[in-house]
């Protein structure tokens, strides 16, 4: 294999050879944890209760982003979830099982699917209220700054929440005070149900809805979320300057949600399923979905580094591989781990009375 940084095919971003090859490796882990999430409405009617929502087309965005990152640096996201803290190392495992309900899951099976956290790795938490992650962020960076240790802090969200409240009063201070946060807006093109343009007046107008960074005199930049090394250029640019004092920036990633907006609800035994995507249930736009399967992030990537000379076919097959067998671990695991006792559900609800 050639090394990227003297191969002019192949711009690495003078990343190495093994820092390129563990991006791809994490994608394939964010695809592989998803499919199995699906595949468990299908194969195991009931084990998931209440709404799921997967990243797939998102990978190369999350990936990216975290890349940017060093210890000590945190992040808060929304109810599509899962594919950070497996990015920041969490127990691929332990998070199935959160996702199952069980009391050996990240938390202890109170969270479920939308509700992940891991705070030892820098994962704050989610919520299921489009936009809460925003001033759960922007609050973390004040806290940090307060700190002075020049940690930085990402909060994630998508296109819907840019209309809350909560995303114009958490960039106005953040701006006001020069918080060390980057906002990752992940432009998934649609929400539940609705395109983007006809809901945002900035994308009926044909402009970034970066652009709404103007308002509050921060940066605003829109990067090509499906390719992870300019989003890794992005965010680094950004997380540089949230690290030297400058204040935050707001990064709009352009992606493609590849699956539905999340799973039916239906009781124990009924089988669960994600619906047709909505460009095609919604909008009849089957080429619109057939091109972007065709731009999917994770081969797309995986043909860029192979035509580079980074990834060996051989390589490629290994970690797909790997990647199999730790996802049917996480979940025999998971299906194996007992739930919560009943007397759980009253602990972490009253305050301990002082001594």
């Amino acid at each position: 294999m050639t090394d990227p940084a003297t191969d002019t095919a192949f711009d690495g971003r003078g990343l190495g050879t093994e820092r390129l090859v563990e991006l791809y490796r994490q994608m394939v882990r964010i695809r592989e944890f998803e499919e199995r999430v699906k595949r468990t409405f299908a194969e195991h009617p009931g084990v998931i209760r209440g709404h799921t929502h997967l990243a797939d087309g998102a990978e190369a965005s999350i990936v990216g982003s975290v890349a940017a990152l060093r210890p000590g640096d945190q992040l808060t996201a929304t109810y599509r979830c899962h594919g950070y803290p497996i990015a920041l190392g969490s127990d691929t495992a332990a998070m199935m099982a959160e996702i199952y309900g069980r009391a050996t899951g990240t938390c202890g099976g109170y969270g479920g699917s939308m509700h992940l956290c891991d705070p030892e790795r820098g994962f704050l938490g989610t919520s299921g209220i489009v936009g809460q992650g925003i001033p759960h962020a922007t609050g973390a960076a004040w806290a940090a700054q307060i700190r002075g240790d020049r940690d930085v802090v990402l909060g994630f969200f998508g296109d819907g929440a840019s209309k809350q409240g909560a995303f114009h009063e958490s960039l106005n201070i953040a701006a006001l005070w020069k918080l060390p946060v980057v906002y990752v807006l992940e432009n998934n093109s649609f929400s539940a149900g609705v395109r983007t343009e006809q809901e945002d007046a900035n994308a009926a107008a044909g402009e970034p809805l970066a652009t709404k960074a103007r308002a509050y005199s921060m940066p605003g930049v829109t990067v090509d979320g499906g390719d992870p090394l300019a989003v890794y250029d992005a965010l680094s640019a950004a997380v540089a300057r949230a690290r030297a004092g400058e204040g935050p920036t707001l990064v709009e990633s352009r992606v493609y949600r590849l699956s539905a907006h999340g799973n039916s609800i239906a009781p124990p035994g009924v089988p669960l399923h994600y619906p047709e995507h909505e460009a095609i249930s919604r909008f009849g736009a089957v080429e619109e979905y057939e091109a972007a399967k065709r731009g999917d992030p994770v081969p797309r990537f995986r043909a860029a580094l192979v035509a580079g000379g980074v990834l060996s076919d051989a390589l490629a097959r290994s970690i797909l591989a790997d990647a199999a067998e730790e996802m049917q671990h996480a979940v025999d695991t998971a299906l194996a781990a007992p739930f919560p006792e009943p007397a759980a559900a009253l602990e972490h609800v009253y305050a301990e009375a002082p001594a």
